[in-house]
C-alpha cells in the first residue's frame, strides 16, 4: 500500500447510528421498505455524504444508486463494492449498512489519503435486497445481472396492488431496459457484509472469505379441498387443504435433515388458511417455502421429493396442489484471486480469518454473473440478525472496511 488508509472509526459509527434513525419503527428496531418515504430519506442523505465527499452519484431506473471515486484511466473496467440500505420490518441496523456505509469509508479513505486508482472504484446500493415490498429478493441486482427481466419487473405488485412503476421516484429515470449490464463491465466486485450467523464470533475471528453463496430457490403452494363446518362433517369425509399443508411442511423440513449435504435448509415461512374459522374446515391454503443450499443437485434433488411427499399427501387427502415458483438461482463461487488479495491485506492488519460459505444469498449472487466476485464477512453478536438487536462490534467494523479498503485499491491499481 503505497500510503496508509485511515478509516475514520468515528465517521462511520456515526454515520450507521445515524442511518438507523431513518425508520419507520422506533429504536431499536429498524424498518426501511423500498421506496417508502423512510428509504427515500435515506437515499437522499446517502447522495448528500457521497457530493460532500466529492464523489459523484447517479441512479438507475431501478433505483440502484452508484458512487463513483473516478480513477486515471476511464477507459478501464471499474472496480465495484456495495450492498443495500432497505431493511424488513423490524430488523437492525446493520445487515447491509455495513457494506454501503463502509464502502463509503474505504472510497473516501483513499480519496483522503491523496491517491489517485487506475481504475474507478464504485460503490453500489442495490435497491431491495429484501424481499419486503415485491415478494422478491436482490431486485436491483437480479436487473443489473438479467436475471429479471424488464417485462418480469413491471408485473410485480406489492401487496397493495402498486407496481415497480407506480412507486419509482422521479430521481430513478430511464427505461427498466436500460439497467441490464454487459458482462465484464466490472473488473471484480467485492461485498462487506455483516456474518448473519454465529460462526466468527463464536470463534474470536475477525474476518469470513467467503468461497461460496447458497443457491436459493422459492416457491408459492396453493391446496384446494373442501369446506365445511367443523362439527358436522366427520373425519372420513374430510379434504382439508391447511393438513396436506401441513404434511408438505415436514416433508420440507424432512428433506433438508435428510439430505446428503450438510448444507441443506428448509422453512416454511408463510402459511394462510381460509376461511380462518375455528369452527370451518379449512378449504384452501397457501404456503411458501425457501429452500438452499450450495449444490445445486443436492437442492434439486430434495425439491423433488417435497412434490413427491406433497402429491402424496394430496393425493391421500383429496386435495389438490397447485406449486409455482417465485425464483430458483444457482449457485455462485466466489472468486479464488479476490480472495487471496482480501485475505494478504487481512494479514497485514493482523486479522484473523478463515474461509467459510453464505448460508444467506445477498446481491453478491447476482454480481458474480457479471465479474469475478468475493464477498467479506465481519461478525455480529451471537450470530443475531434480522432482529433489532443485531450487532457488530465497532472494532469488527473498522476491521472489515480496512480490508475492503486495501483490497479494493489493490485491485484498482
Amino acid at each position: 500500500m503505497p500510503s496508509p488508509l485511515n478509516i475514520r472509526e468515528d465517521r462511520l459509527l456515526a454515520e450507521l447510528a445515524h442511518l438507523a434513525t431513518i425508520s419507520a419503527h422506533p429504536a431499536p428496531a429498524v424498518t426501511r421498505v423500498l421506496f417508502s418515504p423512510e428509504d427515500l430519506a435515506a437515499r437522499a442523505w446517502l447522495v448528500s455524504l457521497a457530493s460532500h465527499a466529492g464523489l459523484a452519484t447517479r441512479f438507475d431506473a431501478v433505483g440502484n444508486l452508484f458512487i463513483t471515486l473516478e480513477g486515471s484511466d476511464p477507459s478501464l473496467p471499474p472496480v465495484a463494492t456495495g450492498s443495500h440500505t432497505d431493511a424488513i420490518p423490524n430488523a437492525g441496523a446493520y445487515d447491509g449498512t455495513v457494506g454501503v456505509l463502509g464502502g463509503l469509508e474505504a472510497l473516501r479513505s483513499i480519496r483522503e489519503a491523496g491517491l489517485t486508482p487506475r481504475r474507478s472504484i464504485e460503490l453500489i446500493m442495490f435497491t431491495a435486497e429484501e424481499p419486503t415490498r415485491f415478494g422478491l429478493g436482490c431486485l436491483g441486482s437480479r436487473m443489473l445481472a438479467g436475471a429479471l427481466s424488464p417485462e418480469k419487473a413491471r408485473a410485480l405488485r406489492d401487496p397493495d396492488g402498486r407496481s415497480l412503476e407506480d412507486l419509482r421516484p422521479a430521481d430513478c429515470p430511464g427505461d427498466l431496459e436500460e439497467v441490464r449490464l454487459a458482462e465484464g463491465c466490472y473488473h471484480a466486485f467485492v461485498e462487506l457484509h455483516i456474518e448473519q450467523g454465529p460462526q466468527l464470533d463464536t470463534a474470536g475471528l475477525d474476518i469470513g472469505l467467503v468461497t461460496h453463496i447458497a443457491a436459493p430457490a422459492a416457491f408459492r403452494l396453493y391446496f384446494t379441498g373442501t369446506g365445511g363446518h367443523a362439527g358436522a362433517v366427520l373425519m372420513k369425509d374430510r379434504h382439508d387443504a391447511f393438513l396436506a399443508a401441513a404434511e408438505t411442511a415436514l416433508a420440507v423440513e424432512r428433506a433438508a435433515i435428510e439430505s446428503p449435504s450438510p448444507d441443506t435448509v428448509g422453512t416454511t415461512g408463510v402459511i394462510r388458511i381460509s376461511p380462518s374459522a375455528i369452527n370451518s374446515i379449512p378449504c384452501e391454503a397457501m404456503m411458501e417455502i425457501d429452500f438452499r443450499d450450495t449444490d445445486l443437485a443436492a437442492r434439486d434433488q430434495a425439491l423433488a421429493r417435497i412434490r413427491e411427499d406433497a402429491a402424496a399427501a394430496c393425493a391421500r387427502r383429496g386435495v389438490s396442489l397447485d406449486w409455482s415458483c417465485i425464483n430458483s438461482d444457482p449457485p455462485a463461487v466466489c472468486a479464488k484471486d479476490l480472495l487471496d488479495i482480501a485475505a494478504r491485506h487481512a494479514d497485514s492488519l493482523g486479522c484473523s480469518r478463515i474461509p467459510m460459505i453464505s448460508r444467506a444469498y445477498h446481491d453478491s449472487l447476482f454480481m458474480a454473473r457479471l465479474c469475478p466476485t468475493a464477498m467479506l464477512f465481519i461478525p455480529c453478536l451471537n450470530g443475531w440478525s434480522h432482529r433489532p438487536d443485531e450487532y457488530s462490534r465497532p472494532e469488527a467494523i473498522t476491521r472489515g472496511t480496512a480490508v475492503l479498503a486495501r483490497t479494493l485499491f489493490d485491485l484498482s491499481a
